[in-house]
């Protein structure tokens, strides 16, 4: 069990009626014990654009894509970056010609994908299609892997025949792909999207590489291992469930709480991400139906947040001025495109509210506060709770409304159910550097797709359990490893974990792995959740096994 013999520190931050404190994360992306493998830098922002398929499904034609496209045009969406337009699954045949090569479905596409490819570019926008790594689609159409049963592949030739079709984005989705008996899925996987990547590479045209890979392992131990090798293929990735669909018989079906779940499973993932590698959170629905004007400003501040791709999938002929005006944010555009490519950190998690922090180049920083509940609360946030030094006062914007604040002691906002609020904030010289500083969370094991059951909070009072958003839920990660919570660090006595005051450990006492293995230095082992079944569980330190989801940590970015 975990000590704290020390008092906490003082509650900053008020927020009614939910009191929670926050602390800051600025410094840079761990670098102890991580690796990071050489990617084509063919986005060093992340992608943005269109999709067919959370709106359309199947249900689409090539007059569907054009008609989409020239919406981004005429709505300005695509000035502000929507720039590809990709179609989805569906748009092949089943069969392939008597040369191997693909077929457009000719109900869909009765002149072929070449001259959609070419309208697409005359509007000033690029061109993405869909493939499969497997034998056939998710949707049962010719996809490019070995056949059932072995043998050989159609990488090269697709990508052969997709760049003399002018595209410029490739989504390889993992449907189907045959494993021979006795072989490694993982290794299959790997091995399909290498040769993918590869095949890339030898034609003449820079196509961006949208991976699917890692959303056929989630839950699973080997998800971190594809994870980890994905960066060294492609630009981005999609590393967990799809995005709930738009569905015409149903239209207003609730699809929030999908949101928050693709959400919840991308945020601690930011170690794997850097410019020119991105998490994938899946396709940005607000605005379509099944979102409120609230969950549209949410989805749109919270990839932003984690520079998600922004990847619209709707009906863009549809939108609201209203949602246009939310999507097409230039200044909440320009969080999620920032240069450094960071993907934010959660500095609190309380039972209804996420407080995120992002650096910014140029010195500047953006805040989020997402309510999660379905009441509207007051929020007050200080700079000393953001990490600054007392005195401090800060420039600030709320992306939303744009007003801005000079010499703010603050940052209030009504927050609505369901919304989140967005800040750009710049610091005053004389409040320092904030130190790294945040939660540090643990996956849970388990099929709740929510994120009360999902993420699991380490406590300076004992153990992981629930986030509560206390202020033993406060970690910071010093330049050599130490893990501090109100002033005290976390080290090992024996067999047991202590909060020991820090001058006590003379040594960096843990390294933290890419996967996200906190190891003790002295003794090779792995800081471990003695359960996960969604009661506070005990610590200890144990060997380190391969992904154990009880040894795998996320920490401050």
């Amino acid at each position: 069990m975990l000590l704290l013999t020390s008092s906490l520190r003082r509650l900053m931050l008020v927020v009614l009626p939910i009191l929670m404190p926050v602390a800051i994360s600025v410094t840079a992306v761990p670098s102890f014990g991580a690796s990071h493998p050489v990617a084509r830098q063919l986005a060093a922002t992340p992608p943005m654009g269109w999709n067919d398929w959370a709106h359309y499904q199947c249900n689409y034609t090539a007059q569907d894509i054009l008609s989409n496209a020239r919406a981004l045009v005429k709505t300005g969406l695509a000035a502000h970056g929507y720039d590809t337009v990709t179609i989805d699954d569906c748009w092949m045949q089943k069969d392939r010609d008597a040369s191997g090569n693909l077929q457009a479905d000719p109900q869909r596409f009765p002149q072929g994908i070449k001259p959609v490819a070419e309208a697409v570019h005359a509007l000033g926008l690029k061109f993405g299609i869909y493939e499969d790594a497997g034998y056939l689609t998710c949707g049962k159409f010719a996809g490019s892997g070995e056949p059932d049963g072995g043998g050989k592949d159609h990488f090269a030739q697709d990508a052969r025949l997709f760049a003399s079709w002018g595209v410029d984005y490739l989504k390889l989705d993992g449907c189907n792909l045959y494993v021979p008996k006795g072989g490694s899925m993982a290794e299959v996987y790997r091995k399909a999207y290498a040769a993918q990547s590869a095949a890339l590479k030898t034609v003449k045209r820079p196509i961006v590489f949208s991976e699917s890979a890692p959303a056929y392992f989630q839950g699973q131990p080997d998800w971190y291992d594809v994870l980890s090798w994905v960066r060294g293929y492609g630009e981005l990735w999609r590393e967990g469930d799809d995005i709930a669909n738009y569905h015409a018989k149903n239209p207003s079906k609730p699809r929030f709480d999908s949101v928050l779940w693709n959400y919840a499973y991308n945020l601690p993932l930011g170690r794997f991400q850097k410019p020119g590698n991105w998490n994938d959170a899946d396709f940005i629905i607000g605005g379509d139906d099944g979102m409120s004007a609230a969950e549209t400003r949410s989805q749109v501040a919270l990839w932003s947040m984690m520079s998600a791709p922004l990847i619209l999938s709707s009906d863009v002929e549809k939108l609201s001025p209203q949602s246009v005006a939310v999507v097409g944010n230039k200044s909440v555009i320009a969080i999620d495109q920032d240069a450094l490519g960071r993907m934010a950190t959660l500095v609190r998690r309380s039972l209804t509210m996420d407080v995120l922090l992002k650096p910014l180049s140029g010195g500047d920083y953006a805040v989020t506060v997402l309510n999660r509940s379905t009441a509207p609360v007051q929020v007050g946030l200080y700079p000393a709770d953001l990490g600054f030094s007392s005195g401090c006062e800060l420039e600030a914007q709320n992306l939303w409304s744009g007003k801005r604040i000079t010499g703010a002691t603050s940052l209030q906002s009504d927050v609505a159910a369901h919304d989140t609020v967005i800040w750009k904030i710049h610091p005053a010289a004389s409040c320092g550097t904030p130190k790294r500083t945040g939660t540090i969370t643990m996956i849970a094991t388990g099929k709740q797709h929510d994120i009360k059951s999902y993420s699991r909070c380490l406590s300076a009072t004992g153990g992981v359990g629930d986030c509560d958003g206390s202020p033993a839920e406060t970690w910071t990660v010093a330049a050599n490893g130490a893990l501090e919570s109100a002033g005290r660090c976390l080290a090992v006595s024996g067999r047991k974990l202590v909060m020991q005051a820090c001058s006590a450990v003379k040594t960096p006492r843990w390294k933290y792995t890419l996967v996200g293995n906190l190891i003790d230095r002295k003794s090779g082992q792995c800081l471990s959740a003695n359960k996960l079944n969604g009661e506070p569980d005990s610590l200890s330190m144990q060997a380190c096994g391969h992904n154990q989801p009880n040894q795998i940590w996320s920490l401050p970015n």
